[in-house]
Formats: C-alpha cells, sequence, structure tokens
C-alpha cells in the first residue's frame, strides 16, 4: 500500500512562486513514474508534469519555462517548483505514481495512487 501526501500549497501574488511537496510513504521502491495534475473548479483533472524513476521529465505547454519537477529518492519525496505564477494557476494539485509507464503520461489512467490534493490560489 502507498500514501501520498502533499503539502506547500498556499496563496502566492503573479509573478511569485510557490514549491509543492509529495511525501511518498509505504512500499515505492519499484515505482515507475510520478507526475503533478492539477483541477481547477469546473475543469477536468490536468496532467502539470511528470518525471520516470530515471529523472526524466516532462511538463505540459501550459507551465513549460516556469515549473520544474524533481524527485528525492532518499527522502522519498516528489518536488513542483513553480515560478512566475499566473491566476490560472488557481487550482487543487494533486501528485500521483504508478508502477507500471502505460502512457500517456498525462492520463489519469495510468496511475495507481492519488494524494489528496493541496490547493494553489493565485491572485492578480
Amino acid at each position: 500500500q502507498v500514501q501520498l501526501v502533499e503539502s506547500g500549497g498556499g496563496s502566492g501574488q503573479a509573478g511569485g512562486s510557490l514549491r509543492l511537496s509529495c511525501a511518498a510513504y509505504g512500499y515505492t521502491a519499484s515505482w515507475n513514474y510520478m507526475a503533478w495534475f492539477r483541477q481547477a473548479p469546473g475543469k477536468e483533472r490536468e496532467g502539470v508534469a511528470g518525471i520516470d524513476s530515471g529523472g526524466r521529465s516532462t511538463y505540459a505547454d501550459s507551465v513549460k519555462g516556469r515549473f520544474t519537477i524533481s524527485q528525492d529518492d532518499a527522502k522519498n519525496t516528489l518536488y513542483l517548483q513553480m515560478n512566475s505564477l499566473k491566476p490560472e494557476d488557481t487550482a487543487t494539485y494533486y501528485c500521483a505514481l504508478s508502477f507500471r509507464y502505460s502512457g500517456p503520461w498525462y492520463s489519469r489512467s495510468m496511475y495507481n495512487y492519488w494524494g489528496q490534493g493541496t490547493q494553489v490560489t493565485v491572485s492578480s
């Protein structure tokens, strides 16, 4: 069993930065892919960034160049550094873990476990 716990959300101004963390508990040693998703009110949950166990990352076009996904295997923690925040980044952010890549990375059905979500609000 795996538990994912997000933290680091909050409120920020446009142009500012926030860093989200996702701590993984349980049997995570053989994870294959992890990702951050977000869901704004009235919208579908969408992939923001993904990373494989080898450290290769990919991003949604809307955040490319502004957000950075990274992992710390020693701490079993996934991060999302968010810079140059925009009001349209306002959403609940979720981390997700998959034990087998069945692609594409932004497909929600690929993931076995999800965190409870952390709210990010960006004001103009």
